[in-house]
Order: structure tokens, then sequence, then C-alpha cells
């Protein structure tokens, strides 16, 4: 299909760091004094709703703890970006060959995701052996929407930003709930699933793979 851009969406279609968040999450518990654990099966059920500190209030309404989510969802980012600027990290497979058929075909890059600036900055440092956070035209975050995702603000800023249509992009996505912020945006998505989302089911995606090939893109 002939298109002008392509649009990698959360942190999660860039590198997997679901295990990393899950265990920042413990650390910030212990700190605080918690006794949570949150193991890979607990996680996956989490995650079925968005927002960590909304995940976590309501984990605590569970246990009848009265908790501040949003003081321990920073705490869990401050760990995060962290681990982060500490180590580096492998892109995801396929990501690479993505990012070279792109430039080969000059084609524009977007990362279009609704999160921090520290968190953007802290995965972009994690792979910088690899991947130049230059080599994107366009780069997202949550102070450019006052809506984050699912909502499709985000995608629509950055195709005025692009300066491009919707239906001259793809765009590819980790997560059910970010995978609709490209739909509402009607953009063509890629669902490429991160470790704790591959039993979803992705309705509505243009693709659903377990690997990124530029042959998606002929």
């Amino acid at each position: 299909m002939k298109i002008k851009a392509i649009l990698f969406g959360s942190i999660g279609t860039l590198v997997e760091t679901s295990d990393i968040q899950r265990e920042s999450f413990n650390s910030a518990f212990e700190i605080t004094g918690l006794n949570w654990n949150w193991g890979e099966n607990e996680y996956r059920e989490l995650l079925k709703k968005s927002g960590g500190a909304r995940r976590i209030k309501e984990y605590g309404d569970k246990e009848n703890i009265l908790i501040d989510g949003k003081k321990i969802r920073d705490l869990k980012t401050k760990i995060f970006n962290e681990y982060l600027n500490k180590n580096n990290l492998q892109p995801r497979e396929g990501v690479l060959d993505i990012i070279k058929f792109a430039k080969k075909n000059k084609l524009k890059l977007g990362f279009v995701s609704s999160t921090t600036k520290n968190n953007i900055n802290s995965i972009f440092n994690s792979v910088k052996k690899t991947i130049n956070q230059k080599e994107f035209d366009f780069i997202g975050n949550n102070e450019m929407v006052l809506r984050e995702k699912p909502y499709p603000d985000i995608y629509e800023y950055s195709l005025q930003f692009l300066n491009i249509e919707a239906n001259e992009c793809l765009a590819i996505e980790d997560t059910e709930e970010s995978l609709k912020s490209a739909i509402e945006a009607n953009i063509k998505c890629i669902a490429f699933p991160g470790k704790y989302h591959i039993e979803n089911k992705f309705k509505g995606s243009y693709k659903l793979v377990n690997k990124l090939s530029s042959d998606l893109f002929n």
C-alpha cells in the first residue's frame, strides 16, 4: 500500500518493558510498606484497565486499604526511569527493519505516545545504541493533548504536525487500549501485542503480527 508515514504508538511498540514496569510497581509497593507483589498472571489481569494510579487505588479498595494511587504511581515511574537510564535495552523484533525501511523509502516516522516526556527520554536513552531519536519526525507526549490514549487526540495532533491525512499512514500499537486511539483517528493500525497482551483479539486492527517486517507495507 502507498503511504507517507509510519507511526509507532506506545513505548511497548519499540521495547518490551512489561516486566520492568511490573517489577517497578513491586519495588514501589515495598518502599511504601505495602505487602503486595504482582505476579505475571495477576498483572496481566490488572492491565485490562488502563491507568497506573487508578489501578493501584482500585487494588487498595479491594484490600480495604486507603491508598494514594498517584503518589505510588509516581514512585513506580521514578524507579522505572532510573532502570531505563542505567540499562541498554534491545528493540523488539523488526523495529530496526521498519526504521530502515522508512528512511530508505523517504517515509516520515512518528512516535505517537501520550506518556510523559521523562518516560520518552528514558526509553530513547535505553535504546541509544541502536535507535537515534533524531530519526523520528514527530515525538508525542502528554503535554501536547488534553486527553491521553485511548482518546484519538495525540494521533490527530501528529497528523497535523506531519501534514498528512489519516489514510496516508499506518500506525503500530501493542495494546487494545492504544489501538482504539488510532482507530478513533481513522488510522489503520497494525497490532503488535506486547507480552501481556498476546491473548487479546485486537478487534479492528489492520493486521495482527508477532513481529514487524517491511513486508507489512508492500
